[in-house]
């Protein structure tokens, strides 16, 4: 909010800054619609891919229910990877469920985690890139959160920026469990106005329906430990 004028003055500018952000259907600025091309395609060629493999290997990261590490990952696609990319174009590919873990919070809480395998994470990098470029150009011009070469930084830099600018109000939440509760048959609605690829689309929502395996905590209680499937 800035230092001068009233508080019903900033609200509304505030409407109009923030209108961008959930754009109505039939709205003349809405993002356009993705050009007609299979971008599964895109997804699957190879410069795309060499980019997915160097990024999952950057992360690094625990491996999923499978038990295979990154390090691992390379060589496993050299010997497996027509036969995945098959199954990818032919529709057939299913991801494994992710495996769930509990990190520890500041509070003494736990937040859990799903770490998917690698493999699906390699994939999961490379659908990203390819959806990611058409999304991005559209997304607020101050949103840092879950972007490509955006950070928390570059955010505190920016509300620097704006306190200069006269404004000294910072509104500070937190949306609880708010990944958990993503309406995924909103999510898909809207994916689909803007793009223009089955084939893609069936992917993503079946890493949306992948599922999770923790352990059964009554077997980790009698000293043994079996998964379960939700």
């Amino acid at each position: 909010m800035k230092s001068d004028g009233n508080a019903s003055d900033n609200r509304v500018e505030l409407a109009v800054s923030l209108s961008r952000d959930e754009l109505v259907a039939g709205e003349a600025d809405r993002p356009e619609p993705i050009p007609s091309a299979p971008l599964l395609a895109r997804v699957l060629e190879r410069g795309n891919l060499q980019r997915a493999l160097k990024q999952v290997c950057q992360n690094q990261g625990a491996p999923g229910i499978d038990g295979m590490t990154v390090d691992e990952l390379p060589d496993h696609l050299r010997r497996h990877w027509p036969e995945i990319r098959a199954q990818l174009e032919t529709g057939r590919y299913w991801p494994l469920p992710v495996k769930r873990v509990e990190i520890p919070k500041p509070d003494g809480k736990t937040r859990p985690l799903g770490i998917p395998t690698v493999l699906d994470r390699f994939i999961q990098q490379a659908i990203a890139q390819v959806v990611s470029a058409q999304w991005e150009p559209h997304f607020h011009p101050k949103s840092y959160g879950f972007r490509p070469q955006r950070s928390a930084h570059q955010a505190a830099r920016q509300w620097q920026a704006d306190l200069r600018e006269g404004y000294h109000w910072i509104v500070d939440l937190n949306l609880e469990a708010f990944f958990d509760r993503v309406n995924h048959d909103r999510l898909m609605s809207r994916l689909k106005q803007q793009v223009p690829d089955g084939a893609l689309l069936s992917l993503i929502n079946r890493y949306l329906k992948a599922g999770v395996q923790v352990l059964s905590i009554t077997h980790i209680l009698n000293g043994r430990a079996a998964a379960a499937i939700w």
